[in-house]
């Protein structure tokens, strides 16, 4: 198998970095993201240690901070001509309502938002390669989801609930994916997203007071989708457990997928640059 360049966000732990991890032992280069400097830098040297395979080169950047995001592009691409895979994996669960600095509720800041941008400014990255992948973790609790896209942040008016908007986040993902697939149909570059699975990290710990699978389990589906040859030309879809699933009836409506996409389109209109 040729090596790839997959970009991972979130990849200094949890899912992300056993997904890192994996990525490596096969061979690929590895852009391994944290949220700051000494995060990515520490993740990648012990991905190093860890593996005599691959290449880990850190990359960086708050992704609850919009105005972060272009320089972590900017980062990309000084390290990568074309781009393989671009891994959309970091994910929050904010029990508490909490306001990103952009004014953006702050599960659906990193969860939504931020992939949405990181992904418009890589894309040109991703559709230079052979045969470009974008990979979006979302999760089973999409379907659990709704969206107000007249509301701040797209969460309904209601009492806020941490559980509610991280659903609300999932299934965002669920729609992003469907409609940049649907954008990119005319290109080789394929759009896919899974459900890791009920996963041991942090994240369950606090957003859900459970225990899950071994990470490593976590990390299969996401490898998977970026490298299988299996799914090569496959865009559009949901996986499970390194097989093809469906999704909630929301996350297969293609008019919400449209105005998804133009509402966050306008909301993030001041950092597409």
């Amino acid at each position: 198998m040729p090596a790839k360049s997959i970009l991972v966000t979130g990849a200094t732990d949890g899912i992300g970095r056993e997904t890192a991890r994996q990525l490596l032992a096969l061979g690929h280069r590895v852009l391994v993201h944290g949220r700051d400097r000494d995060k990515a830098e520490h993740a990648a040297e012990q991905l190093k240690k860890a593996s005599a395979q691959g290449e880990a080169l850190p990359v960086w950047g708050d992704l609850s901070r919009m105005r972060e995001i272009p320089a972590l592009a900017r980062q990309v691409r000084s390290h990568c001509p074309t781009l393989d895979v671009l891994l959309n994996n970091a994910g929050v669960m904010e029990k508490r309502r909490r306001l990103s600095e952009d004014g953006f509720e702050m599960t659906m800041a990193v969860n939504h938002y931020a992939p949405f941008l990181l992904t418009r400014l890589l894309l040109d990255l991703v559709e230079a390669a052979p045969a470009g992948r974008v990979v979006t973790v979302s999760s089973m609790v999409h379907s659990s989801g709704g969206l107000d896209l007249s509301a701040p942040s797209f969460l309904p008016a209601r009492g806020h609930s941490g559980y509610d908007a991280y659903c609300a986040s999932k299934l965002a993902n669920v729609l992003f994916t469907a409609e940049l697939a649907r954008r990119l149909a005319a290109t080789k570059v394929t759009a896919n997203c899974l459900h890791p699975g009920v996963i041991d990290t942090k994240l369950l710990h606090a957003g859900f007071a459970m225990t899950g699978s071994p990470v490593e389990e976590g990390a299969r589906t996401s490898v998977f989708l970026a490298t299988s040859g299996t799914v090569a030309g496959i865009s559009g879809r949901y996986f499970n457990n390194c097989r093809e699933a469906q999704c909630s009836a929301a996350g297969r409506d293609p008019v919400l997928a449209r105005s998804l996409w133009q509402a966050t389109e306008a909301a993030l209109s001041a950092f597409a640059h």
